[in-house]
């Protein structure tokens, strides 16, 4: 198998960006059980599945060509990075600012959902490096706030630690020693969640998965064409979850079923009649980083125009929502995602010197677009 196979990890990023809508929609939607309520509300934890799998990604695709060019190949490396992730940042705060201004200009200028102070580091993905005490503008960018951060440091990672010349247990023991440190962290803090003060603990949330994901990466490497790996990355995920549903810590439970469920999803990729193959899926995952970073604001202008009462959204509205999320997501990434990247990159490599062009090596094919 190669990395082209892991197209179901593409499906499960869709998947976690939808439910990322849920969780911030579920406390507006008219006669939502308690049950399912309590289901939706720990939707913010798909955020944590995204950060072992961009470590797992991130490894596969930049971890051996990074390491060949070293410290030559480092400035391509985070300007690709910026290339995937800044340009549609910038459009969704241009649309908050542009939201900000139109509430002033009706006298409903919400100073703390848009603070003029901030928009600086909102502007330089620094918004979520603890220089603030609360989210605002386009409340789920602190996450690739915290992602520029594991791209700064992730050349360190690699120039640091070959995970190939590690043996595979030691690399197991390293990724549960990370997340056992992540653990430890938020229970010093008194953290009981993941998604508990997220602007001071959300950077060594992402930094500490996104680690961890890399060893996954690794221990797939290693695993693939092993016929006894599926079933005992199935066990690691089943006791971790059994585990967190016996009264576990949520702050270690879930990131090591996490883990362990990411190399089960790897490991089973490509296989015949896999679920998460299919093209709906697929393109789901494609535009899930607009649907992800879209969807916050949508709901804002939405419920400014069409709700009356925010707290009981009826079906009908709650499915034109959903509809218009899913449209956004096709349009911004056909019209400013995608377009974007590639131009970029072309700057890139018409105006780098010859020596970067070539720093690091074509990595294609890659498990999925980033």
């Amino acid at each position: 198998m190669t990395r082209a196979d892991l197209r179901a990890l593409t499906s499960v990023r869709g998947i976690a960006a939808w439910l990322v809508v849920a969780f911030h929609l579920r406390g507006s939607i008219a006669g939502l059980p308690a049950g399912a309520e309590a289901v939706l509300a720990k939707g913010y934890l798909a955020v944590d599945f995204f950060f072992l799998l961009s470590g797992f990604v991130i490894w596969l695709t930049y971890g051996a060509a990074l390491r060949e060019a070293g410290a030559s190949g480092v400035p391509r490396f985070l300007w690709r990075r910026l290339a995937r992730v800044w340009p549609l940042h910038a459009v969704m705060l241009t649309c908050a600012t542009s939201l900000a201004l139109v509430l002033a200009a009706s006298g409903r200028h919400d100073a703390a959902r848009f603070p003029l102070a901030e928009w600086p580091l909102h502007v330089l993905l620094l918004q979520n490096w603890g220089f603030t005490a609360t989210l605002s503008w386009n409340d789920p960018a602190w996450s690739i706030s915290c992602e520029l951060a594991a791209y700064l440091a992730f050349p360190l990672l690699v120039f640091a630690v070959n995970w190939r010349a590690v043996p595979g247990w030691a690399v197991a023991g390293a990724g549960i020693g990370v997340l056992t440190l992540l653990h430890l962290i938020f229970a010093g803090r008194g953290a009981t969640t993941l998604g508990t003060d997220i602007t001071q603990l959300g950077l060594i949330r992402c930094l500490c998965e996104f680690a961890a994901g890399s060893t996954v990466a690794a221990l797939w490497e290693r695993a693939r064409d092993r016929p006894g790996a599926v079933p005992m990355a199935v066990g690691a995920a089943a006791a971790a979850g059994a585990g967190w549903m016996l009264g576990a810590a949520e702050t270690l439970a879930v990131p090591i079923l996490f883990a362990a469920l990411l190399l089960v999803l790897a490991l089973t990729a490509g296989r015949r009649h896999n679920p998460l193959e299919g093209r709906v899926l697929h393109y789901l995952g494609e535009i899930s980083y607009a649907t992800y970073l879209g969807h916050f604001l949508l709901f804002i202008v939405f419920k400014l125009v069409l709700v009356r009462d925010a707290n009981a959204v009826p079906a009908g509205l709650i499915a034109l929502y959903l509809i218009l999320v899913l449209a956004s997501s096709v349009a911004l990434f056909h019209l400013v995602e995608r377009p974007a990247q590639r131009w970029l990159n072309r700057w890139w490599d018409r105006r780098a010197a010859p020596g970067l062009r070539r720093a690091i090596a074509d990595t294609r094919p890659r498990p999925y677009r980033r």
